[in-house]
């Protein structure tokens, strides 16, 4: 059975996106069963070009990816999450739904790239990318299916500590 991740930002058009991609990169590349979801409480409804720049130019597909809600992940046919993460903020402040199965909640947040200078967007998505993949990759290597609830929580919380 895969662990299923679910990734969330308001939009769902940059961060919560970037994460999803890289998780799913790394999942594929070290072998691990590991399914990332990226969705907002308020989705956009259209991806940054910037974010799916950012993925491509280090060969992630990125066919598939869409702005989605997070109301997708609670019906009856959702895959059943393990992880939330929360990217941005804002995201994490407001009122989540019920996840059917309880998954493990933890907060990572990053600074918008959106909000960048135009001139400095390609910039900020690419770092914003790197220390995205970086925290996936982390979350990749963990034996997830072996770790209780309390040894998980403890485990991503030090991901975004490190």
């Amino acid at each position: 059975m895969s662990t299923n991740v679910l990734i969330l930002c308001t939009h769902n058009s940059a961060r919560s996106v970037l994460s999803e991609g890289m998780l799913n990169h790394w999942a594929t590349k070290l072998g691990k069963n590991i399914r990332a979801f990226s969705a907002g409480s308020s989705p956009s409804g259209r991806i940054n070009p910037h974010a799916l720049t950012a993925l491509s130019k280090v060969g992630i597909d990125t066919n598939g990816l869409r702005s989605k809600s997070w109301d997708e992940f609670t019906g009856p046919q959702a895959p059943t999450m393990h992880i939330v993460i929360t990217v941005c903020d804002s995201a994490a402040a407001e009122p989540c739904p019920y996840w059917p199965g309880s998954p493990v909640q933890v907060h990572w947040g990053y600074p918008d790239p959106s909000n960048a200078p135009e001139d400095q967007k390609a910039q900020a998505f690419e770092l914003t990318r790197q220390a995205i993949g970086y925290r996936m990759l982390q979350l990749a290597l963990l034996p997830v299916e072996s770790l209780d609830t309390a040894e998980l929580q403890k485990a991503l919380v030090a991901i975004s500590e490190d």
